[in-house]
């Protein structure tokens, strides 16, 4: 479903997603943790784990919930957000 959407279904991906979660629905975590995406993985680290379970919880939603991610990339298409993917 990635693909059909337009992007690789890769670790800057997914970078992307958690980055537009973020900036769209949880601004309280701005800054709290980082971002290490590759090929294949992608990873959020940091030392507060309450903002690592908040990210976590909101990415497994997206994850598993194809109409939301649909709805999440057409909204981040339609602002103009830039992937790395």
């Amino acid at each position: 479903m990635i693909r059909e959407l337009g992007h690789e279904p890769n670790g800057y991906f997914w970078e992307g997603v958690a980055q537009l979660l973020v900036s769209t629905e949880a601004q309280a975590l701005e800054g709290r943790f980082a971002y290490d995406p590759e090929a294949g993985m992608f990873c959020a680290y940091g030392t507060d784990r309450s903002a690592l379970e908040d990210l976590a919880a909101r990415m497994s939603v997206v994850a598993t919930d194809g109409e939301r991610l649909r709805r999440l990339v057409s909204g981040a298409n339609a602002s103009g957000f830039e992937s790395d993917d």
